[in-house]
Order: C-alpha cells, then structure tokens, then sequence
C-alpha cells in the first residue's frame, strides 16, 4: 500500500513532498539489514526490501519519531507497539515481539485457553507461557497518521521465534485464500460499503464504573445522537455535520485510503464510507486503517464513533457492512462474473460462485456477523437479510447481483456482514465459500423477487448457530484447518456464553415487576 508519498505523507506543516526531482530516491537497504529474522527467514519480497528502504526516507525527511507496528487480532482490532525512532532499524530487520496470549482472547481480553499451561488446549505448540510471537511488519502498509505529530504506522502479519507462520494470523489466512484462488487462474475484486454510527461526546470524565475486567467489560461513556434519522441522504442533514466530514475526508485521503464517498445514512446518528473496488488484500488492510482513522479523527472532533451494528437507540436501523466482490482471469485480465449472452446477469463462474456463497452462508456468517450483537440486524423489511437467498439488483436479498453482458462491473454483493466484521476473515469466507461452488459446479436458485417472503432458509439466528454451522462444515475445515476452526469456535463460544450468564435490562424491564 506504500506508493507516492506525496499522497499519503505530510510534513509538519501539511504540505505534501513534491513528487519527482532529487530526494525521493528510497534509502537503501544494505546487507546487514538482511541478516536479522526477516532476512534469515525469507520473509519479504525485493518490493518489501524496497519500500523499507523507502519508508526510512520518509521518517528522515518527516523527522519521524515513534512508528506503531500493529497487527489485526481474530476480532479484527488492531494491537501493537509504538517504537522509538531508534528501535526503528532493528524493528524492519527482526520484527517486534508481542505476547501469543493476545491470539487466544474474546472481546473482553479474557483468555479462553489455559495461557500458562503446557497444554493449553489451542491445539498447536507455540502458545504456553504466553511465550512471544513476532509481529513480521510489511512496509508496503506504511503510513503517516494525519492526526498526531511525527508518528506513523505499519501494519504486520504474525510468525512464531523459529519464523514458521502462526495459523491464527488472520492476515496470513486471507493470503493464503488468495494464493488458492491464484491457484485456479483468479484474482479478486472487493469493494466495501461500511456503514457506522457516530455520537456527540457528552463530555462525561472517566469514573471507576468505567473501568472494566476481562469477562466484565466497564460501562460506556455518555453519548448524544447527532441526527434525526429517517432522511435517507439528506444533503442539508449531513451539512450539519459539515466540520466532520471535512476532518474524515481530510483525514482518510493524506491516508491515501481509497475513499469513494461519504453519506448520511437512514439511521439516527448514521454514517456510511464506501470504498473504491480493488486488490482484495489492499482492501482488507484498508478497512483496518479506515475503521481505526475513523474512529480517533472522531475523538478528535468531539465525536464516539462505533462500528457496533446496532448500539442502543438505534433499533430503527442496524449498521452494516456491504462486501461487493468478483473475480478476473490472471492469465487475461477478462472479468470472469460478466456473462456472454446478452440478457443474463451472471457468467457461469459467477453462477457457481453465487452457489457457494449460498450453501456455505451459515457458516460464513460466524465471520460475516462475528458478534452478538450483529445477529440483532437481521430483520424483515429493514435493508439488511434474514434469510439465505440472491436476487437481481435487489437490497432486500443477502446477495445482490448486479451487471449483466458488457458490464465489466458485473458484480456480487453480500449484504449479511456487519461493519465490526474482522476484514480478513470475510473476505477469506468468501473465497472459501465461491471456491467450493466453482469446483463443484453449484448451480444457485432462481433469484428471488420478494426475499422477505420467499421460503428459502433463515440466516443463523445468533452467533451460537453459526459456530455451530461453523464446526461442521467440512469445506470450512479442509480449507482453514481443524486448529484454525476450533480455535475460532472456542473463542466465539465463550464470549456468546458469557451473553447468555448477563442479565439484561430489557430481562429486568419485563419481568422484575410482573413475575
């Protein structure tokens, strides 16, 4: 994701570095600096070597102090460590260490496995102690954060000491999806509509009810809606937000994240990012940055935003996350989802691929809607699925088709995932799940007209029953591994069970006074 600097880096002062001319050479990468575990390990290509070199540059010119290397944990947050301008070089030569522990934790950063035991039970050596594991940093990544002074950012993917990959590196499993699919002649497309909300901070100072535990998280800060909802793009409703979208447009493009637009959404309190179409991959780390970005520029602005999919006080509209997606031909670049005939949606590896993402849908869901609250969205007549079916330019269904013969935008779009979805893990559960209808030549239902009211399949209820679609989906297992399932399953399963021990207010409300 590293290119010109001039569209991702600023200096103090904001003005771009000119592109071209003297200077803009990249530093070069000497011998020495091949000689630590990266080098040792073969873990980069020439271009990483390459954009290394070019990211000391930057940090010279920018006078960069402090570098976060982060990588993606299972729930899709970031985690990591800032490092000095002086651990920089020895960071790009052996990566940076960080606990294996982080890998084995629900939501709440309670530990599901025994951490300190030899057995832990995770079902892979590399864990017990909570020995380290290495975060390996992809300098490609490497950003300029726009909203701090003299600090950037590079995102890593996870190895153990002795360099072999960590399964649970959910980077790395998206990447190996990719190199499957590469495998059978395919790229992917992906684009992304990510809808989320943001709140008026109500200025509230943290009190110790704030203060939360593993397995208890504390209470959540105060906050205000910010629009009144139902007005579905009114220009004159997002004005009123005016200063903030100029500090997200701002924000994102010195990013160089490709944003496409910014718009009000149906909801109270409503926003939406859509994404350019591109590299899955690069679309995957883009989604990480933009969650991120988009939530401190908020803080910044006196905002909360939350990717949460349906917060308190937003029952009259879930946020979600539309995931568009199609393949191409390595060998000739040709759009493989645009059909031939003239008069037909899809090509016939559309077809298919449409069929695995509908016998696999329950599955998927486990990392499509990876929270329980995700679940609560799947309502009739709301704009988001409740039931397993496709349909032809048709929001209502949980994949909408659209294109047709000469569009070379022929597309699928998934409409079930929510926004807190981990990136990398739904889009590796789409490749997964259309894989498996190309190889088996799945032929989809006829599309439905009115998916509200067809009888096709309900969509999992609840977290519980898409892991438990999960476990026993012998696709899902050939293709991420035994260790890779249980390991996810356990985790889900243990934060859904801490759910089901909370009682809850709407419990009290109805039966506290009754009963």
């Amino acid at each position: 994701m590293l290119r010109s600097p001039s569209m991702h880096e600023r200096n103090v002062d904001e003005r771009p570095i000119a592109e071209g001319g003297g200077g803009v050479s990249a530093r070069p990468m000497l011998a020495k600096d091949r000689e630590g575990f990266i080098g040792r390990h073969e873990l980069w290509s020439e271009a990483q070597y390459a954009a290394a070199g070019q990211m000391r540059r930057v940090m010279d010119e920018l006078g960069i102090e402090m570098v976060r290397f982060s990588f993606v944990d299972q729930h899709g947050i970031l985690r990591g460590k800032t490092l000095a301008r002086a651990a920089v070089a020895t960071a790009l030569r052996s990566g940076v260490t960080a606990p294996s522990s982080l890998l084995l934790k629900d939501t709440s950063g309670q530990s599901v496995f025994s951490v300190f035991s030899e057995e832990t039970g995770v079902g892979v050596t590399g864990f017990s102690g909570a020995g380290d594991i290495v975060l390996v940093p992809d300098p490609e990544t490497f950003r300029v954060l726009p909203w701090t002074e003299r600090t950037a950012w590079v995102l890593c993917s996870l190895r153990f000491p002795d360099g072999s990959p960590v399964p649970f590196c959910t980077r790395t499993i998206l990447h190996n999806e990719l190199d499957a699919l590469a495998a059978r002649g395919f790229g992917m497309t992906v684009g992304a509509e990510l809808e989320f909300h943001v709140f008026r901070d109500a200025g509230e100072e943290l009190t110790p009810a704030h203060v939360g535990a593993p397995g208890r998280p504390g209470n959540v800060v105060e906050a205000h809606p910010t629009t009144r909802g139902a007005q579905l793009l009114h220009e004159e409703g997002l004005d009123e937000l005016q200063p903030l979208v100029d500090a997200l447009y701002r924000g994102l493009t010195l990013l160089d994240l490709p944003l496409r637009s910014i718009e009000l959404e149906f909801g109270p309190s409503q926003l939406e990012i859509t994404m350019e179409a591109g590299d899955a991959a690069r679309i995957a780390d883009a989604i990480v940055l933009c969650r991120s970005a988009v939530r401190r520029i908020c803080a910044a602005n006196g905002y909360h935003a939350t990717f949460m999919s349906r917060p308190q006080g937003a029952e009259g509209a879930s946020t979600g996350w539309h995931l568009h997606q199609s393949l191409y031909e390595l060998a000739t670049g040709a759009h493989a989802f645009v059909p031939d005939a003239a008069g037909t949606t899809l090509s016939l590896t559309a077809s298919a691929y449409l069929g695995g993402l509908l016998a696999h849908a329950a599955a998927a869901a486990s990392f499509t809607t990876p929270t329980v609250n995700g679940y609560k969205r799947y309502q009739p007549f709301s704009l988001a699925p409740d039931r397993i079916a496709w349909g032809i330019d048709n929001k209502g269904a949980m994949i909408r088709a659209v294109g047709g013969a000469g569009d070379p935008a022929t597309r699928l779009e998934n409409r079930s995932g929510e926004p807190a979805a981990n990136p990398y893990l739904y889009i590796a559960s789409q490749i997964i799940s259309g894989l498996d209808g190309m190889e088996r030549g799945l032929i989809p239902p006829a599309p439905t007209t009115d998916p509200y009211m067809t009888d096709a399949t309900p969509l999992p209820a609840s977290l519980s029953e898409a892991v438990d679609a999960l476990v026993v989906d012998d696709v899902f297992r050939a293709a991420l591994g035994d260790t890779v399932v249980d390991w996810y399953a356990t985790i889900k399963r243990a934060e859904y069970a801490r759910y089901m021990r909370h009682v809850s207010d709407w419990e009290q409300r109805e039966y506290f006074g009754i009963f």
